[in-house]
């Protein structure tokens, strides 16, 4: 258990690697704002559940003022991490099929909700707090495959904001100077026995064969696994500001 308290936001914590962050977060003895659609309890006074749909930014700006700002100001938290793990998979439909609102709304929860985040923890904790930032990524934002467009392009987006968030903190022509301490990973848990997956190999989708063979061949990991692996981050001593790392490979 770390020799004072620490602070970590979490996104999507009402199922998947979420919820199982959440869990190893407060057995390790951090104090845990979660932010998702669906109420969730984990039987601990440490946990602080924050109902919000990421896709809302009226509603998200709101539940900043109300519940992070405080969360982050309340004491002198020895660390703070943030986990921009929720996620929309959008329609899953052909590129040519791709309905702009739809596709906006995705960007909404996949690249504005966390790159708010982001600037909320930056701007809200004290300058010699360290900061652990984890972007929840997929091998879909360096490759393209077919029938996730809405998906990988928000999260390959989302991977090249991490890079600037880390770049700017590093710069020493940042206004108040580079800040230390900082280090952003963009993290791909692979295939995760999740909600989404089940969404993916749905019968009848364009493009699910690859999906429907994951789950076939027994190669889909549980949340625990990369969960695991992130929350190790969170904890870790690091010195670059960026990184990237897929599960199971150091």
């Amino acid at each position: 258990m770390p020799d004072s308290p620490s602070l970590a936001i979490v996104t999507g914590t009402s199922s998947g690697i979420g919820a199982a962050v959440a869990r190893l977060l407060l057995a390790d003895g951090w104090t845990v704002v979660g932010l998702s659609r669906r109420p969730m309890d984990f039987g601990d006074s440490r946990y602080h559940d924050v109902n919000v749909d990421l896709g809302d930014s009226a509603a998200l700006s709101d539940a900043a003022e109300r519940h992070l700002l405080p969360a982050i100001s309340r004491r002198e938290w020895r660390r703070i991490g943030l986990v921009n793990n929720a996620a929309a998979t959008g329609t899953m439909a052909p590129l040519e099929d791709v309905d702009p609102e739809a596709f906006a709304g995705v960007l909404a929860v996949n690249l504005v909700a966390p790159v708010f985040l982001m600037g909320i923890v930056v701007r809200a904790a004290p300058a010699s707090t360290p900061l652990r930032v984890v972007n929840v990524s997929t091998g879909a934002a360096v490759q393209g495959f077919p029938g996730i467009v809405e998906y990988g392009s928000s999260k390959a987006a989302l991977r090249l904001a991490g890079m600037t968030f880390a770049a700017e903190m590093a710069s020493p022509e940042r206004r108040g100077g580079a800040r230390p301490d900082v280090a952003v990973l963009s993290y791909e848990p692979g295939v995760v026995d999740t909600p989404m997956q089940e969404s993916a190999r749905s019968p009848g989708r364009p493009w699910n064969r690859m999906f429907v063979e994951f789950h076939e061949q027994g190669r889909l990991v549980p949340p625990d696994a990369p969960a695991a692996e992130i929350v190790d981050f969170l904890g870790s001593d690091v010195v670059e500001p960026f990184a990237e790392r897929r599960h199971g490979v150091k």
